[in-house]
């Protein structure tokens, strides 16, 4: 039962890393018909084309194939044993050596990984996943396991930021709008889509942001998420920075249970032209 856990985790992981779901495709060819600067058409048109390689190949969507995200649902009728975890683990490095994911592992010890003295290793599979999310659902019968791939850009773009909110709405709107617009002009590879999560401490709010990644959708935006995406977008920074009027395809924003208290903490994650990168498996 594990080696058939770890084969699709392997697939998952792989499909996450090449290839764009529908309502991302068509969010790009709607931004192509209606975008009026040629050169920003142009890059859209460009993105759209790879991805189309991407998937009609089996390659990765990006040279950057990411740091590998999980985050895993479980009914009440199931549990998650300690094999199953291992067998996740493997399935990402098979993933990642199959797809392949680009050599990206520091070795040494502490010092050394973060001075990047000790060397890299060759092996793709070394590049461990991060730490695994795991939210309960109600669900009598549900396994879901959601692979992410995470890029650098958007990482070192990504912040978390208390937000004194002032009981107004507003306030935090217009924080979530000057952050996410520093962030997308700083990006490079954009268009991206805006994952944002707002909570009650810096784990939550990114966790939130997280499944703001799995579950959001190009054609299905809320009153704030389009309103986010429109104020983001009338800076014109555009497709590559190169000007237009499709800087951010979408945003994806989730709001979890808040506290009494004058703060609102906000996650935010520019996604790149490619990203979120994800997948979804059903065990």
């Amino acid at each position: 039962m594990t080696n058939d856990i770890s084969k699709k985790i392997a697939e998952t992981l792989i499909k996450a890393g090449t290839t764009f779901p529908t309502d991302r495709m068509n969010a790009y060819k709607h931004a192509i018909v209606n975008e009026t600067n040629k050169r920003a058409k142009w890059v859209l048109e460009t993105i759209l084309e790879n991805a189309k390689v991407a998937e009609e190949e089996a390659l990765p969507l990006c040279d950057d194939t990411g740091i590998p995200h999980v985050l895993i649902e479980i009914g009440k009728n199931r549990c998650l044993s300690g094999s199953v975890m291992t067998a996740i683990q493997e399935g990402i490095a098979a993933g990642l050596r199959a797809m392949p994911g680009r050599p990206m592992a520091l070795m040494g010890d502490a010092s050394q990984r973060l001075e990047q003295s000790g060397g890299i290793d060759d092996d793709p599979g070394a590049v461990l996943p991060a730490p695994f999310l795991v939210k309960s659902v109600c669900e009598d019968d549900v396994f879901r396991v959601h692979i992410l791939l995470y890029g650098g850009g958007p990482s070192i773009r990504g912040q978390v930021k208390s937000v004194f909110h002032k009981h107004c709405m507003s306030v935090v709107m217009d924080e979530i709008v000057a952050l996410a617009s520093e962030a997308v002009l700083k990006l490079g590879c954009t268009p991206c889509t805006l994952s944002i999560g707002i909570g009650r401490s810096q784990f939550e709010a990114t966790a939130l942001m997280i499944e703001a990644q799995v579950y959001g959708k190009y054609d299905i935006q809320n009153d704030l998420e389009k309103e986010i995406t429109s104020r983001v977008n009338a800076a014109g920074c555009g497709p590559l920075g190169l000007g237009g009027e499709h800087s951010v395809l979408a945003t994806f924003l989730k709001v979890g249970s808040q506290r009494a208290s004058g703060v609102r903490i906000v996650s935010i994650r520019p996604d790149c032209c490619f990203e979120p990168r994800v997948a979804t498996l059903e065990l």
